[in-house]
């Protein structure tokens, strides 16, 4: 496969072009993430001098069945040409799965339907933003250490007296939900010291640790200033109690049952009575201007629900920070459930609680909705806030959905991934936030914005109007439809309900007198045809000039509406207001032909039109005059 090819079917990494054989690839059709994950070659094929030397390899691949998980792996990659043949385990790192972006020589494991990009239906792996990382890094050079460099097998560093020391990585704990910590073993190549380092959340960390009498203390002072605190430790280990190690740890990798299981089990046998060095805070900074944003919009009356894919603990901080949950507010923590049994205890312990906010993962609201939707949204919907942590993307738009059903209101979705499209997409009014994660979300939105904070502008101020221009202009166009229905059936009620139209380009009422004597006064025929074109010998008084009061009256009461609704003139307004009345004023000087110009000009003709115009438009501006007294909206204290 080349550079920037898809990945067509999911796939085992044999080697890359790669030095260090380590390579990035893209997921984001897989599971929405724009971020580029590593991906690490089997390291047998990975050492072979060339890649033609593949085709010269006995091996075969025990993979797990195919199954829906993206993040999980299991299978061994065994080479028959050895004496005796030699294993490796198979991991999520040694996988490609379709969909994928990457540089890479593989095998083909899965194809078709057994595609895990076609099964999955199961939660991505969430999000994760290496500024804490950065951070951490950053200080260290502050303070005179410096990261020279790192790749799989070693890193480098630099201190403050310009020594280099380098350090050989033996293995490598990475970071999981259910552990909440990571751990590294790496060997001073100057000493020969072997050292596991280990860091990860107070919560877990403190069974692990010797005793201290501060770390409890401590962790809390960092959480009360809203960062998030890891703690870092350390343990030195023998030449032969590594050796052990590495076997055990081995053995259980090359597991086909239970690996998991048997990995953790090795890992733990390590973790214990270890060193604590030092506990770092991190801030997770929002962006400028939310805490006020999201005040402005629950003080219009705008309830805010949460969906992230970051883990319960990170979620929680994060919507204190945005004051989405205030520090005097009780937080109800839903607890893990499994089976309906479970989601029916909780739910009833949730429902004891009053004015809360609540904190549920993605597991515990895919069983709480598929046993008890009804009960969980009415409960939720009750809530000031909900935060719902480690969301798929589908969680996302489901949710968005059952709100639309349940409580009848309009929502709008508000994201700045790729996996917040489908809930963009799903919800009446979707805000895409251009971001680094790219620009998918504010592609599929609505709306797109720079900044979280233009979002109540958005709402508040170019919302409100555009509802309410839209309102006036969808107001005036059915006034006036109603006002030509209602005139026009008028008119034929008056005439016995005759097909008759009362507005047309102009009207025509022709009369052959059959007792006109053929060759009569032929030479002032076309004038006695216009006169009877203009009505004039037809009709009585009331009904001659009917349709020229009535249209009258009716242009000049839709630009009086018009006048009288408009609150800030403009000067093109006032142009477009008197180029209307100058349009149809000329008009009926230009169709003196079908409109009896003169009598226009009489006082009957205009006390009629002005009686008809106020009688039209006088009631109701009276009306919005009293209700705005009496009953003034809650917006006017702002604007007296």
């Amino acid at each position: 496969m080349t550079q920037n090819q898809r990945v067509p079917a999911d796939m085992i990494f044999l080697r890359t072009s790669e030095k260090n054989g380590s390579c990035f690839l893209r997921t984001d059709q897989l599971d929405g993430e724009t971020d580029w994950k590593l991906r690490l070659p089997v390291a047998g094929t990975q050492r072979l001098p060339t890649a033609a030397d593949l085709l010269q390899v006995r091996s075969y691949v025990y993979a797990e069945e195919p199954n829906i998980d993206i993040h999980h792996f299991v299978g061994t990659f065994t080479r028959e040409d050895s004496d005796p043949p030699v294993s490796e385990s198979l991991g999520i790192e040694n996988t490609l799965w379709a969909g994928t972006v990457c540089t890479v020589v593989g095998v083909v494991l899965y194809t078709g339907r057994e595609l895990r990009s076609v099964m999955n239906t199961s939660n991505p792996r969430s999000k994760v933003c290496a500024g804490s990382r950065v951070a951490l890094v950053q200080w260290t050079e502050s303070v005179g250490l410096t990261l020279v460099g790192r790749d799989q097998s070693s890193m480098q560093l630099r201190t403050p007296g310009d020594q280099i020391l380098n350090f050989t990585i033996l293995q490598l704990f990475p970071f999981t939900y259910e552990s909440k910590r990571m751990g590294i073993i790496v060997r001073d190549e100057s000493t020969g010291e072997i050292t596991f380092y280990m860091k990860g959340a107070d919560v877990v960390m403190a069974g692990i640790v010797q005793y201290n009498d501060w770390l409890d203390e401590e962790c809390g002072n960092m959480a009360r200033e809203g960062l998030r605190v890891l703690v870092v430790a350390k343990k030195c280990l023998a030449e032969e109690q590594y050796q052990d190690f590495e076997a055990r740890y081995v053995q259980a990798k090359l597991s086909v049952h239970d690996r998991s299981l048997k990995v953790a089990t090795v890992i733990e046998s390590l973790e214990m009575e270890m060193e604590l060095l030092c506990l770092t805070g991190v801030e997770d900074q929002l962006q400028a201007d939310v805490r006020p944003t999201l005040e402005t919009l629950r003080n219009a009356g705008i309830k805010v629900w949460m969906l992230t894919g970051d883990k319960l603990e990170t979620a929680t901080c994060t919507a204190k920070n945005a004051h989405l949950v205030t520090r005097n507010q009780d937080i109800h923590v839903f607890r893990l459930v499994s089976n309906r049994g479970e989601a029916h205890l909780e739910l009833n312990a949730f429902r004891r609680k009053h004015d809360c906010a609540l904190v549920i993962s993605g597991d515990s609201l895919e069983v709480c909705l598929k046993y008890y939707e009804y009960e969980f949204m009415e409960l939720a919907c009750q809530c000031p806030a909900v935060v719902c942590c480690r969301c798929a993307p589908t969680q996302k738009a489901q949710i968005v959905r059952l709100l639309q059903e349940r409580t009848g209101k309009l929502t709008c979705a508000v994201g700045d991934g790729g996996n917040d499209v489908s809930m963009i997409q799903e919800s009446d009014c979707g805000v895409g936030v251009e971001g680094k994660e790219g620009k998918q979300a504010s592609l599929a939105a609505d709306f797109s914005i720079t900044q979280f904070r233009h979002l109540g502008r958005l709402l508040m101020v170019h919302g409100r109007n555009s509802y309410k221009r839209s309102a006036a202009l969808s107001q005036f166009v059915i006034h006036r439809s109603l006002c030509i229905s209602t005139m026009q059936a008028v008119f034929s009620s008056v005439f016995y309900f005759a097909s008759v139209p009362l507005y047309q380009g102009f009207l025509i009422i022709g009369c052959l007198a059959q007792s006109a004597g053929r060759g009569q006064e032929g030479g002032r025929g076309p004038r006695k045809w216009h006169t009877v074109t203009c009505s004039a010998p037809l009709c009585l008084s009331e009904f001659v000039h009917i349709v020229a009061i009535s249209f009258t009256s009716l242009i000049l009461t839709e630009l009086l509406m018009v006048a009288l609704t408009i609150q800030t003139w403009h000067w093109l307004m006032t142009v477009a207001e008197l180029l209307s009345l100058a349009c149809y004023i000329a008009s009926l000087v230009f169709l003196h032909e079908f409109i009896d110009v003169y009598f226009i000009a009489t006082l009957s003709f205009l006390w009629k039109v002005s009686v008809i115009t106020l009688v039209s438009c006088l009631p109701l501006y009276v009306l919005k005059y009293l209700r705005r007294r009496f009953s003034p909206p809650s917006y006017s204290k702002l604007t007296s």
